[in-house]
C-alpha cells in the first residue's frame, strides 16, 4: 500500500515533519539534500523551489536553472490567484519521486471489463440506463491532469483571500514605495499556495481509486475512470482479491456516472454548494504572518516547511453554517445513494460485499490522510458526515416507493430530503408526493430554481443554482 502522507495534528510541526527529508540512523539524509557547514547553508536563499531538490551551488548549470525558474516564478503573469502551472509541476514531481506506474494493457482491459460488468449489475438496481460513455484507466498523473479544471474552480476563491491577506501584511506606507513590486508579492502568494496545493493534489492522486471517489464530479462528463495502481494497493491493505476490489470500485464509479448523467442539475448543485461554502472561508492573517515569520535564512528547510495549515477557518455565521449544512447534505445524499445502489446490486454476487461496503463507508466518512491534508491546506472538508443516515433514507425510499419512486426524488432539488429528514427516513419515505403537482409549481418564485418543470414542453432552464433541466423522472 503506498505510503500515506501524515498530517500530524494539523499543526505547523506536523507539516514540517511531512516535508523534511528523511534521515538515516546516523543523522544523514537518505538521498541528496542541502549541505551545510555549521549553521550556514550553502544553497542560495536557504531554500529550494516547491516540489524540487535544492540546487548544488558548485554546479553552474543547476544554479542557472534555479535562477531561471525563480525569475519565471515571480515574473510570469498568472490568470488567477493560484500558480496552477507550479501546482501541476509540484504534483508531478511528487508522484515521480513516489512512483507512478504506467497502466498496462492488461489493466486497461480489466478496467473496461469491470465497468461493463458493473453496468449490467446496476440495471435492475437503478431506474436509469448507463451513464458511461468512455470507460478508461488512468495513472495518478492523468487523474490530476483530467480533474485540474474542477479543482481550479473550487480552490481559486479561497486562494484569492490568502493572496490578498499576504498583500495586507505590507504596511500601507510601504506599498507606495514598493510600486511595481507589489505584483511580485501577489506572484509569491500564488506560488506559495500553488506549491502547497500541488503537494496536496499529489497526495490525493496516490490514494483516490476512481474519478468520482471523493463524491464530486471531477472528471469529464460521461468518463468513468479507475486508477489501477491505487486499487491494487488498497486491495492489499484489505487483504482481498484485486479483481473483487476492482469490480466493487467499478460499481461505485458506474453508479456515480448514472446519477450525474441522468440528473442534469446535480453537477451544478453540488459544485455550487462547495463554492458557496468556500466563499465564506476567511483567512487568519495572524497565522499567515506567523508562518512567514518562521522562515529562517540560516535553515535550508524552513521555506519547504512553511505550513498553510490552520490559516483557513469558516466564518461562524448563520449563513456559513447553512452553507456547510447544504454541502454536507448534498455530499451525503450522493454518497448514500451510491452505497445503497451498489450494495443492492452486488449483495448476492460478490462474496465480500459486506466487508467492502463497510470499508468504503468508513473510508468516505473519515477521509484518508491525503484528504485530511487537503482539508487543512485548502480549508475544504469534502466528507459526507451523515453517510449512514443518508443510505438508510434511500433504503427506506426503495422499500416504500420502489426503485423508480426512489430515483424520482432526484427529479428536482426541491424534492430531495433535507437534513431534518435524516432523523426519520421512514416518515419521509411514506410521505408520498404527487409528482404531478410539479406541473403547476412556480420554479421562478423566490428561493426556487428557474428551470423547466416536468412535462412542460418548450420551456428551457434559466439561471439558477442548477445547470440543467429539472426533469422529474419516474
Amino acid at each position: 500500500m503506498p505510503q500515506s502522507v501524515p498530517t500530524g495534528s494539523g499543526s505547523p510541526a506536523g507539516c514540517a515533519t511531512r516535508l523534511r527529508p528523511q534521515r538515516n540512523a546516523s543523522g544523514g539524509d537518505l538521498g541528496r539534500g542541502p549541505r551545510t557547514v555549521g549553521v550556514v547553508p550553502d544553497i542560495p536563499f536557504g531554500f529550494a523551489l516547491p516540489g524540487g531538490q535544492p540546487p548544488d551551488p558548485n554546479d553552474p548549470a543547476q544554479m542557472q536553472q534555479f535562477m531561471s525558474q525563480l525569475q519565471h516564478l515571480l515574473s510570469a503573469p498568472g490568470s488567477g490567484p493560484v500558480n496552477w502551472d507550479l501546482a501541476r509541476q509540484v504534483a508531478a514531481s511528487q508522484l515521480a519521486a513516489a512512483g507512478d506506474p504506467a497502466v498496462s494493457m492488461y489493466e486497461r482491459n480489466a478496467v473496461e471489463e469491470a465497468l461493463r460488468l458493473a453496468d449490467l449489475w446496476l440495471e435492475p438496481a437503478s431506474a436509469w440506463p448507463s451513464g458511461i460513455q468512455n470507460p478508461v484507466a488512468w495513472n495518478r498523473n492523468e487523474w490530476i491532469f483530467k480533474t485540474l479544471d474542477v479543482w481550479r474552480k473550487l480552490c481559486d476563491p479561497v486562494a484569492s483571500r490568502m493572496v490578498g491577506a499576504m498583500g495586507d501584511l505590507v504596511p500601507p506606507e510601504a506599498r507606495a514605495q514598493l510600486g511595481p513590486m507589489q505584483s511580485m508579492v501577489a506572484s509569491l502568494g500564488g506560488a506559495l499556495f500553488g506549491g502547497q496545493l500541488g503537494q496536496a493534489l499529489g497526495s490525493l492522486a496516490a490514494e483516490v481509486l476512481s474519478a468520482g471517489d471523493i463524491g464530486l464530479p471531477l472528471g469529464p462528463a460521461g468518463t468513468a475512470a479507475l486508477i489501477p495502481a491505487n486499487i491494487r494497493a488498497y486491495g492489499e491493505g484489505l487483504e482481498l482479491p484485486e479483481d473483487e476490489v476492482r469490480l466493487y470500485v467499478a460499481l461505485r464509479e458506474a453508479a456515480h456516472q448514472r446519477l450525474f448523467q441522468h440528473v442534469p442539475w446535480l453537477r451544478g448543485h453540488v459544485l455550487s454548494a462547495v463554492e458557496m461554502y468556500a466563499s465564506g472561508i476567511r483567512v487568519n492573517r495572524e497565522a499567515i504572518e506567523e508562518a512567514m515569520g518562521r522562515v529562517d535564512p540560516t535553515d535550508p528547510e524552513s521555506m519547504q516547511a512553511i505550513a498553510l495549515e490552520g490559516i483557513f477557518t469558516p466564518e461562524d455565521t448563520p449563513a456559513q453554517k447553512a452553507s456547510l449544512a447544504r454541502l454536507e447534505t448534498a455530499l451525503a445524499l450522493v454518497e448514500g445513494w451510491v452505497c445503497h445502489v451498489v450494495d443492492s446490486a452486488a449483495s448476492d454476487r460478490l462474496p465480500n460485499v459486506v466487508r467492502l461496503g463497510e470499508a468504503f463507508r468508513r473510508r468516505r466518512a473519515a477521509g484518508g490522510p491525503a484528504e485530511q491534508t487537503f482539508a487543512a491546506l485548502v480549508g475544504l472538508e469534502l466528507r459526507p458526515r451523515r453517510l449512514r443516515e443518508a443510505a438508510a433514507l434511500w433504503a427506506a425510499l426503495s422499500e416504500h416507493r420502489g426503485i423508480e419512486g426512489r430515483d424520482a426524488v432526484w427529479g428536482h432539488p426541491d424534492l430531495l430530503p433535507s437534513d431534518d429528514d435524516f432523523a426519520d427516513p421512514v416518515a419521509f419515505a411514506m410521505n408520498d408526493m404527487d409528482l404531478s403537482e410539479l406541473d403547476s409549481f412556480d420554479f421562478t418564485a423566490p428561493g426556487g430554481v428557474e428551470e423547466k418543470a416536468p412535462g412542460e414542453p418548450g420551456q428551457s432552464g434559466q439561471s439558477g443554482e442548477a445547470d440543467g433541466e429539472g426533469d422529474a423522472r419516474s
